[in-house]
């Protein structure tokens, strides 16, 4: 890519000195006289990179410097002067400009300059890709205050190396919110490894998180990196932390303030980078009340807090919500592109939706496979959603249960498989797959609740 350069100083043999300089290391240069002749070119040229003089005829270089600015807030502007003053540089950097070099110009620290100035414009510039990125990969949809206060709190916190909590009700999106702090860091090309700790029975979590030698317990074949390792130099999303076990959270305490762990079976440590981003859906403060979470480990996680909110909390985001999941299920679902009715839109956006956006999303498309014309009604979002029919959950008319799976059985007992798997499965999208809270949910051991998702196949989509 050709790097453009705009030169303003008043002084003709600092203009072609510059100017060759630059053109030597493959610069395109455009160089003037005046501040005036600066703004009336910059448009056109669009430059990467501006250096200007402070001292000139007619208008000085601060001045040209603030509307510069005015033009394009990113303009990047290397300030040049040979009466240079603290006042000065002070004042140019407060108007935003990047560096301040003084007369006579020293070579290397042009070029010097040059390079870092031009890293800086490529950063910016990525960064403004990664946060449209952002919006369209992640799902993180919405221009309601309260969505605009969560984009804002990961646009801040994603360049730093903070820890950061994340908390709200299932189905709000928290998962969406680590993956953008992810892109938006420097460790974006790095691991983005996610753990559901909730997913994971209690004696399994450790070597899940740190690996395991072989032979350290029945099943250990073979030595097993953990997630701690996968994440080397990234980031690791630690879901659904408050289900993690009192040993457990030990041993990330020591890894969180150490930057060491040990595999299970091993007395050997292993020092590791990992960026932690935890994310949960329960009080911590009551589960350390109870005995449940270490004080001391979430003192570690709760740098930064972000809380989710539910989308009832949102409802001005729902009707851009519908769009965007109808546009999406049209074009990587193969279903068939509909219009939603206003009023429909209307009905949707005053629901409480108690799963939040995973619910709304299932009921999208559930609206747009079942619905028969080619617009959404009032109608289709209460007979098949079950929205507006006082009862807030999902449609159960006769003609949805006449199209239920279960009706298809050929037999008593294979209608009853077919319901029992189809029951946890809406159980656990309700509960965003936390197994914990799903057993707790339908009153069954954990183990029971295990060995039925393994029979029946039972997965969470990608």
């Amino acid at each position: 890519m050709t790097r453009r350069v705009l030169v303003v100083d008043d002084e003709k043999g600092i203009r072609e000195a510059l100017t060759q300089l630059l053109e030597y290391e493959d610069i395109e240069v455009q160089a003037c006289a005046s501040g005036s002749e600066a703004l009336s070119l910059y448009p056109e040229l669009r430059p990467h990179l501006v250096f200007l003089d402070v001292k000139m005829q007619g208008m000085d270089g601060l001045e040209t410097l603030r509307k510069l600015r005015e033009l394009d807030p990113r303009a990047q502007v290397v300030m040049i002067s040979g009466h240079g003053t603290i006042q000065t540089a002070v004042e140019a950097t407060q108007l935003g400009a990047y560096d301040f070099l003084e007369k006579p110009l020293d070579t290397d620290r042009i070029l010097l300059t040059l390079r870092n100035a031009l890293e800086h414009v490529d950063l910016a510039s990525e960064n403004v890709r990664l946060k449209a990125e952002v919006h369209a990969q992640y799902e993180i949809v919405g221009t309601s205050r309260a969505v605009k206060g969560v984009i804002e709190r990961i646009e801040k916190v994603a360049p730093t190396a903070a820890r950061v909590l994340i908390t709200g009700e299932n189905g709000t999106g928290k998962e969406l919110v680590a993956r953008a702090i992810h892109t938006l860091s420097p460790r974006a090309p790095q691991p983005f490894v996610e753990v559901n700790c909730a997913a994971i029975p209690t004696e399994l979590i450790e070597s899940e998180l740190f690996g395991h030698m072989k032979g350290s317990f029945t099943g250990a074949f073979a030595d097993r990196a953990g997630k701690f390792e996968l994440a080397d130099g990234g980031t690791l999303f630690l879901d659904e932390v408050g289900d993690m076990s009192l040993s457990a959270q030990a041993k990330v305490l020591r890894a969180l303030e150490e930057g060491v762990i040990s595999r299970v079976g091993s007395g050997k440590t292993l020092s590791v980078d990992v960026r932690v981003v935890a994310a949960t859906n329960k009080d911590l403060r009551a589960e350390i009340a109870a005995g449940r979470f270490r004080e001391d480990l979430l003192y570690r996680l709760n740098v930064v807090p972000i809380e989710v909110p539910p989308l009832r909390a949102r409802r001005a985001d729902v009707p851009q919500l519908v769009d965007h999941f109808a546009a999406r299920l049209t074009d990587r679902g193969g279903l068939q592109a509909k219009r939603f009715d206003p009023e429909a839109l209307k009905r949707l956006a005053a629901h409480d939706w108690p799963g939040n956006i995973r619910e709304l999303r299932n009921a999208v498309e559930r609206l747009l496979i079942l619905s028969t014309g080619p617009t959404v009604t009032i109608s289709d979002v209460e007979r098949i959603a079950g929205v507006g029919t006082g009862d807030g959950g999902g449609g159960t008319g006769p003609a949805d249960v006449a199209g239920a799976p279960w009706m298809r059985a050929a037999t008593f007992e294979e209608f009853k498989q077919v319901a029992e798997r189809t029951y946890i499965l809406a159980k656990l999208q309700e509960n965003d797959w936390n197994v914990s809270e799903t057993a707790r949910t339908l009153d069954m051991p954990r183990s029971n609740l295990y060995k039925k998702i393994e029979r029946y196949g039972l997965a969470r989509e990608a």
